[in-house]
């Protein structure tokens, strides 16, 4: 049977070994089992685990349908990104914030790290979602996750996604940076792998989950 539930003793150690300088260091790909539940009692979310079983993210939600903010935490519950539905908007957008957005007084909100739209088409497609960078950057560093969008295809409810990113000014050929799939062994919907490439960010694949998440539910 596929293993799904945490090592907590190691897992303060499995956040450090999926931390976006580890990949680029190990130049890796990063393998997480992402499990669809919470692992507190009578809540909804994530329960993400690395190769060797350890508790490596989680989310906690609570109530019925799909809440308008949803924080993406480590295994300690320190918040690391924010996937927030924007209000009154005339397309489906969501934003994306650094850290716990609802934790930071209004006077020192966190930095906005990606505009989320869900792709809207009349002609059949496989494209699901873009996530743009924001138009004005509020980083003292010019970090290169900024100058890329990314493009998100396939099938969430058949656990079958590819995250692709190409350069904002169109110069770059567009290269596959994650993707979501069923695990090998048959465990249902629930339970699926996320592989994430050298380079790119496990948490910000993770958000990307969380968002087609969020899209099914709206």
């Amino acid at each position: 049977m596929t293993k799904v539930h945490p090592n907590a003793a190691a897992a303060a150690a499995a956040a450090a070994a999926v931390a976006p300088a580890a990949v680029a260091e190990n130049g890796e790909a990063v393998s997480l089992t992402v499990w669809r539940r919470s692992l507190l009692f009578n809540g909804k979310g994530f329960t993400v685990f690395d190769c060797k079983g350890n508790l490596v993210y989680r989310v906690e939600t609570y109530g019925g349908g799909s809440p308008r903010e949803v924080v993406l935490m480590d295994a300690d519950g320190h918040g690391l990104l924010t996937i927030r539905r924007k209000k009154l908007s005339l397309a489906d957008e969501w934003l994306i914030y650094d850290g716990d957005a609802a934790a930071s007084p209004s006077a020192a909100a966190p930095p906005k790290r990606f505009t989320a739209r869900r792709h809207v088409s009349l002609r059949p497609t496989r494209c699901l979602a873009h996530l743009s960078p924001p138009r004005r950057q509020s980083y003292a560093d010019a970090r290169a996750a900024l100058s890329c969008r990314y493009d998100v295809e396939g099938s969430y409810a058949g656990r079958s996604l590819d995250v692709f990113a190409s350069s904002v000014s169109g110069g770059e050929q567009r290269r596959r940076v994650a993707m979501v799939c069923q695990k090998e062994a048959a465990v249902g919907p629930d339970v699926f792998r996320l592989v994430v490439q050298p380079g790119f960010e496990p948490s910000l694949a993770m958000a990307v989950v969380i968002l087609l998440d969020q899209m099914n539910a709206s």
